[in-house]
């Protein structure tokens, strides 16, 4: 009941007709965030693809400059010296085919996956469990290299994994409520930027149509696509 009536109220500080300047929709995002907890802060944007076609799929990762506030862990496949520089680079799990044996027993303890490219066939056969839980290493998102420890530090120092919906829409977290403002902001355009970089050649019209930000609990904020740049 606390709840909904904290959220009724935070609603009431929100011209949803209004579309916010971003340092105006990092404030109100900032001030509604009253959970006992550290709100993660939310970005979301509605493209105008469709992601049902295979060159209007966005989809890449991208480091934010302030991180996200969150410990990720990553796991990776690599064997011999390669597993050596991995858990030298901090990687919580590594292993080749007892991590695999552990990912089939549904004993996935983390949140992104590497490879080094000869652990494919090892990898390849996990499809349908990493796979739905967007942790599929990829060569084109940089999670399958022979670059592991630049490719763990990316993903510790705050890298984001984004992906269109089915709907044409991609959100990511960005950082969270206890962050300064001004942190959250060049984060919100650091992710901004990246989305607007992987457009992809078959999106027509009106590329970036709607533009959200939110916290955990809080109400969605829409922001001004123009304060973005």
């Amino acid at each position: 009941m606390a709840r909904n009536k904290r959220l009724a109220a935070a609603r009431k500080t929100v011209d949803v007709a209004k579309a916010y300047a971003l340092a105006e929709a990092v404030a109100l995002v900032k001030q509604n965030a009253k959970a006992k907890f550290d709100e993660t802060v939310e970005i979301a944007m509605n493209l105008g693809i469709d992601p049902r076609h295979a060159d209007q799929m966005v989809r890449g990762l991208v480091g934010l400059p302030h991180g996200t506030g969150k410990t990720l862990r990553v796991g990776v496949f690599a064997r011999g010296a390669k597993a050596d520089e991995a858990l030298a680079a901090g990687a919580d799990v590594v292993g080749a085919d007892d991590l695999a044996e552990k990912v089939q027993a549904g004993e996935i303890a983390f949140d992104r996956c590497i490879a080094t490219p000869d652990m494919m066939g090892v990898v390849g056969k996990l499809g349908k469990i990493l796979g739905p839980r967007g942790l599929m290493p990829n060569p084109r998102l940089g999670t399958v290299t022979m670059d592991v420890k630049g490719a763990i530090t990316a993903a510790k120092a705050g890298q984001v994994e984004f992906r269109a919906e089915k709907a044409g829409i991609v959100h990511a977290g960005i950082g969270k409520a206890s962050f300064p403002a001004e942190k959250l902001v060049e984060n919100a355009r650091a992710f901004a930027d990246a989305i607007i970089k992987a457009k992809p050649s078959g999106a027509k019209g009106n590329y970036l149509q709607k533009v959200a930000l939110s916290s955990t609990m809080g109400p969605g904020v829409r922001v001004d696509i123009a304060s973005l740049s």
